[in-house]
């Protein structure tokens, strides 16, 4: 897009209250402005949202602009102070969510003091997909409202449609049809969260969560945090499902996962950078082991046993980000009696394993050529980084779509396999040694993997290629997604 100082019109901007949607939202709001300086964007959410929003934005070349919506979660039947998904119990996630359409009447006066400085309407909404209300203030005001999905096209499509259709509801077996999925594409019960598993359209859940899909799919166009080249299926799925245009400009992710540079999160990590690194300079090419869970995810005290045993028998180097187990606070302190007797010390002792506190740089460990395999939660960012560096995956999906993103990994793409999945699975070591030893070895399988991982990542280093003369994929959604943007017509 042409450069210009100018400024064209308003985009405002509307995350769900979670820090895995928040993120990408933001991910996107610079990347929007990166293509062009010529719109404004306002990110609008709760007040101590836009606190960690303005730390995160501090040293930010991009100029976002910021506006609290009044929210008071104990008016919601929710702790003091409690504006997203951390450390809530599902009951609790319901009424965050429900707690949304508080935001409705702010966000109005936002858009309507907006208008009357400016002289007109923003262009657009641009809210999370979950956030279908979004869609009814943007349509009440005579704008339009784009959706961002902060995973991947088929993902979406999975978890939308469940929701949507219930088809597990329509059969006994345990396997059954998706609709916008092509026939012989099966899904399992298992690879249903418990909540969703029982849902019959009048449960929390449902009556939650129907409503806004249903207003999502009625919106202008979506935006999806993946790349053509890395999803054809899922893409042409999901644009057909939704009947609507869907723009893939993704990675949305810090540019460092592509460009090798340091990404400073401003987290407080367990290790320090420096001492992480230096761990892992004295390890061989791809011989390391990567485990998390992501941010807000945990397992059982029996499976945290059972996963170092396994890592232990493996006898590979690994770095594993661990946290107290489910039922335990997972920001708490971590105590050894999780772990085997003796074994914290054993591997700092051998320098085989490095257990590190809470959060440990993700980004430099997963682009470092000693690491070998990620054994991740699966969540779509996390894959996003994995792949992006050419790293092959052991899924463990715990929540959200993250079962259907190990699914597409697994029989669409052959960069992962899946060792269990949800906490409520029972492992034993010998299961996590196994599935370690056919990732990592040289030959095989493993072999097939890493390469086909490598192959993926250039995909997505071509995808945000800027030259003029070959612009990648994902720079010409967004160069179309901005031309839809300013164009009064071309919805």
């Amino acid at each position: 897009m042409a450069e210009t100082t100018k400024k064209n019109g308003h985009i405002v901007m509307v995350p769900l209250m979670a820090q895995g949607h928040i993120i990408p939202l933001l991910a996107l709001a610079r990347k929007i402005l990166q293509s062009t300086t010529i719109f404004t964007i306002t990110i609008a959410t709760t007040p101590l949202n836009i606190q960690h929003l303005r730390s995160a934005l501090s040293s930010s070349p991009y100029q976002i602009r910021l506006s609290e919506l009044p929210y008071n979660s104990t008016q919601h039947g929710l702790p003091p102070n409690t504006e997203t998904t951390e450390n809530l119990t599902p009951t609790q996630i319901i009424k965050l969510f429900r707690s949304t359409h508080a935001l409705e009447a702010p966000l109005r006066s936002l858009i309507s003091q907006i208008a009357e400085e400016e002289g007109h309407l923003p262009l657009c909404t641009i809210s999370d997909s979950l956030l279908g209300w979004v869609n009814n203030v943007a349509k009440s005001l005579g704008i339009r409202n784009i959706c961002l999905s902060s995973s991947g096209a088929y993902g979406t499509l999975a978890y939308f449609s469940i929701w949507a259709n219930l088809p597990h509801r329509k059969t006994h077996s345990d396997e059954f049809w998706v609709p916008g999925f092509p026939p012989n594409h099966r899904f399992h019960r298992t690879q249903l969260h418990g909540f969703l598993r029982e849902a019959d359209g009048n449960d929390d859940w449902s009556q939650c969560f129907l409503p806004q899909i249903a207003l999502s799919m009625k919106s202008d166009g979506w935006v999806c945090n993946t790349v053509e080249e890395l999803e054809p299926l899922g893409l042409q799925l999901l644009r057909d499902y939704l009947q609507l245009p869907v723009w893939a400009v993704g990675p949305i992710l810090p540019s460092s996962a592509l460009e090798g540079s340091k990404h400073r999160t401003g987290k407080e990590s367990g290790v320090t950078l420096e001492a992480c690194m230096e761990w892992m300079d004295l390890k061989n090419e791809n011989s390391v082991v990567y485990v998390s869970f992501g941010s807000q995810n945990t397992i059982s005290a029996s499976q945290m046993m059972a996963l170092a045993e396994g890592l232990e028998k493996s006898g590979r180097s690994f770095i594993w980000v661990v946290r107290p187990p489910v039922g335990f606070d997972i920001d708490g302190e971590f105590k050894e009696e999780w772990l085997p007797k003796g074994f914290e010390e054993r591997m700092r002792d051998s320098k085989k394993g490095l257990l590190v506190r809470k959060w440990a740089p993700q980004l430099e460990i997963l682009s470092h050529k000693s690491t070998g395999v990620f054994l991740s939660h699966c969540g779509w960012n996390s894959v996003l980084e994995s792949l992006s560096n050419g790293v092959p995956l052991i899924g463990w999906p715990l929540a959200a779509e993250q079962t259907y993103n190990v699914k597409m990994l697994v029989e669409e793409m052959g960069v992962a396999v899946e060792l269990t999945r949800t906490v409520e699975s029972t492992i034993c070591g010998e299961e996590v040694k196994k599935v370690i030893e056919i990732v990592m070895e040289k030959e095989g399988k493993g072999k097939k993997m890493k390469e086909k991982a490598k192959e993926i990542a250039s995909h997505m280093r071509k995808a945000i290629t800027e030259k003029r003369e070959e612009k990648g994929s994902s720079v010409r959604a967004m160069d179309d997604l901005v031309r839809t943007i300013l164009s009064p017509n071309s919805l």
